[in-house]
């Protein structure tokens, strides 16, 4: 591994061109590559959103926001099977298209102001600044452009629509589509509250006027989100598991959430679990081999399928018991798709998930066989080699880990992303070799001064990213590493002291600090 780790870190940074170097959205040159056809809008400040929907006002056009980066794989899936589609891109000639990239320099202020954390999320609103809606990036690209073309014909704000089917009012059917496949995993507490989100479309499930398939997918959303079973539960999920077309239609919730489904309806093994994951499997592999279905949902169905047949091991468990047939199955796909792909985007995407597969699977050397095969065929080489860094930890090889971590650190691209992954290179690096500390703080350090140069260091993801770093420093420097504890800090107060607005200097000012004390009662 050493020997590798020079070779290794000229390569990736041989395949990653600068990030901010010249923007051409449409032929996708420069580093924030779109698919061509789609005039996308970059913004990265609030006076690039503050003129959009100035314009929009002025034409009556409504705004889509796409909030994504360069590595993510589900980004990559959208360019790979909607961005490039003929009729998204016509629908989007109807709309101001906007692309935030996490990675742009201040962006992660706008995350503040939209709500937006996950990557990817699409948002849709009106000319005058109100959510339309939020889509869902898991849905197939057909069914994310008919719901585009919903909300585009005259669709309501969703908070107004949600308030009247909690008032028991009638809905259009086109709002109960849009209420059934809102994103509610990147909601961001905008309509609901993580925790309540489950009981609220178990009640929606109810509403009157709503067709039986929206219906369904709002009863297992609302299982997968840990709503209590109804009555009719299992019932309902064993007649769509034995149909193929209803299957089909409900396939991105099975193939995301399975375990949790099932889970939902028998915490314990037993004779009616058991009969339930007899009829889950088939159902899944059915789809699994649709080739009308993108490569990444194909994949995505066979992590399912070896998510349930490991359904009561813990996580932690790297050499599951997987029944032979099942890990012939994962081996041929991720072959032969690794082999069929020629589309950037699309690499991205599946090898990601293909070797998340692998692993789950056990089969870790296949895993980073994958991965290290790919490194020059990826646009972002730095996510595989934290893929390989988690494999190497998993399996127990922490020396290994450790290298391909600071690898990851060392070759990413964008101040958001330098932070999350310097994090977690940190984050290693105290829990499996906490006394190198001349290591420990030449990194934090790094780290802090990385965040200096981003206005947007404080804000969204990179707030977490830093205050994970403090949280990860503070039981650390103790006794012989009070010391280091006290230089970062001196470096980060001057950092702080430059910044501006209360709510960055808010958060910076209380890193690398003990925690105030509770107040009594």
């Amino acid at each position: 591994m050493p020997g590798l780790k020079p070779l290794l870190l000229s390569l990736a940074l041989a395949l990653s061109a600068p990030l901010f170097a010249s923007i051409d959205m449409q032929s996708g040159k420069g580093g924030i590559d779109m698919p061509p056809g789609i005039a996308w809008q970059a913004a990265a400040q609030d006076s690039d959103i503050d003129a959009v929907f100035k314009q929009a006002r002025a034409e009556k056009k409504p705004v889509l926001l796409y909030w994504g980066a360069k590595w993510c794989p589900p980004c990559n899936q959208l360019k790979a099977t909607l961005f490039n589609r003929a009729d998204f891109i016509g629908q989007a000639q109807g709309v101001l298209p906007v692309l935030i990239d996490g990675d742009l320099p201040g962006a992660q202020k706008l995350g503040t102001r939209f709500k937006v954390r996950g990557y990817p999320t699409l948002i849709l609103f009106n000319p005058d600044g109100q959510e339309i809606t939020r889509l869902p990036g898991e849905a197939d690209a057909p069914r994310v452009v008919r719901l585009l073309q919903l909300g585009l014909s005259g669709g309501r704000p969703i908070q107004a629509v949600l308030a009247d089917a909690r008032a028991g009012k009638a809905l259009k059917a086109s709002e109960w589509q849009l209420l059934a496949y809102y994103s509610w995993e990147t909601d961001q507490d905008q309509l609901v509250k993580a925790g309540e989100r489950g009981a609220l479309l178990q009640r929606l499930s109810q509403g009157k006027g709503m067709a039986p398939e929206l219906r369904t997918r709002l009863q297992l959303k609302a299982l997968a989100l840990g709503a209590a079973p109804g009555a009719g539960d299992a019932k309902l999920l064993s007649a769509v598991l034995k149909d193929a077309k209803a299957t089909r239609a409900q396939f991105d919730v099975l193939a995301n959430s399975p375990a949790e489904i099932v889970k939902a309806l028998h915490k314990d093994a037993s004779t009616e679990r058991a009969a339930l994951l007899a009829q889950f499997d088939p159902a899944l592999r059915q789809q699994q081999g649709d080739a009308k279905l993108s490569r990444a949902d194909r994949v995505q169905g066979l992590i399912a399928r070896v998510n349930l047949a490991r359904i009561d091991l813990p996580a932690s468990d790297t050499a599951p018991k997987i029944a032979p047939p099942l890990l012939q199955e994962v081996r041929q796909l991720t072959n032969r798709f690794d082999g069929e792909i020629r589309d950037g985007y699309e690499r991205q995407a599946v090898v990601t998930s293909a070797a998340h597969l692998l692993g789950i699977a056990g089969l870790w050397a296949e895993s980073d066989a994958l991965l290290k095969n790919n490194l020059t065929k990826s646009h972002s080489p730095y996510y595989l080699m934290n893929q390989l860094a988690g494999n190497a930890r998993k399996t127990g090889r922490n020396a290994e880990a450790l290298s391909w971590y600071e690898q990851a650190f060392t070759t990413s691209i964008g101040p958001a992303t330098r932070l999350q992954w310097g994090s977690t290179y940190l984050e290693n690096l105290i829990k499996l070799a906490p006394q190198e500390s001349s290591r420990i703080e030449k990194l934090a350090a790094a780290l802090i001064a990385e965040a200096e140069k981003d206005s947007g260091a404080f804000y969204e993801r990179s707030a977490r990213s830093m205050k994970k770093v403090s949280d990860l420093l503070m039981p650390w420097a103790t006794g012989a590493n009070a010391e280091v504890l006290a230089r970062l800090q001196s470096q980060l107060n001057g950092v702080c002291g430059k910044l501006d607005g209360k709510e960055p200097r808010s958060q910076c000012d209380a890193m690398l600090k003990p925690a105030a004390p509770k107040a009594a009662g």
